[in-house]
């Protein structure tokens, strides 16, 4: 058996490392997280990981989009074996929307708004131990939580969680330990506490 320099065989390591991926089997995830707040070495190399996803979660969208020359002679050779026409290439996807600043902490990037709703659509990005203010709904908010974890009043939300909010409740404490990026679609008129 082959140990890590915590003393963890491999198995052990690969599901810290499909944790921190967000890859793991739903039916081990309550295991790995009693491993990992029991383990300081186990925390350590989900730390040591957190660089290279956030850089891979940062690269362009379009890095797996073939060339556009590569793109003509695929299309050809298909419509030659095929009888059809060459398939023009797609167009290319506009630039993408920025992340700006928010707050300490908080990260928006906008993906759409309907202002004669005053509804919003973005990603929310909260750094390790940020929290978002107590505030009270004045429309439907829908969050889909698509890294890390986040608390909302004292509920842990997961990779792959949705959480809804009916028009004037409100949050009183939003936070995330490890850091997190939801989509967001919420009214633009919700109150800040």
């Amino acid at each position: 058996m082959n140990t890590t320099p915590h003393g963890h065989d491999r198995d052990h390591v690969e599901r810290v490392f499909l944790h921190a991926l967000q890859a793991l089997p739903r039916d081990e995830l309550a295991a790995v997280e009693t491993q990992l707040a029991n383990c300081p070495g186990c925390r350590q190399e989900r730390q040591i990981l957190r660089p290279v996803l956030d850089a891979l979660v940062a690269w362009p969208t379009d890095v797996l989009r073939p060339p556009d020359s590569l793109w003509e002679r695929l299309s050809a050779r298909i419509a030659a074996e095929t009888g059809g026409e060459p398939l023009a290439a797609p167009p290319a996807p506009g630039p993408a929307p920025a992340w700006r600043d928010a707050a300490p902490g908080i990260s928006v990037k906008l993906l759409a708004t309907d202002a004669a709703n005053a509804y919003v659509s973005m990603l929310v990005r909260l750094a390790p131990g940020a929290a978002y203010p107590p505030h009270r709904h004045a429309g439907v908010e829908e969050l889909y939580l698509l890294h890390g974890e986040l608390v909302i009043d004292g509920r842990t939300l997961h990779p792959g969680d949705y959480n809804r909010a009916e028009p004037g409740t409100g949050d009183q404490l939003v936070w995330s330990e490890t850091g997190c990026t939801c989509l967001l679609m919420t009214s633009a008129r919700d109150v800040l506490r």
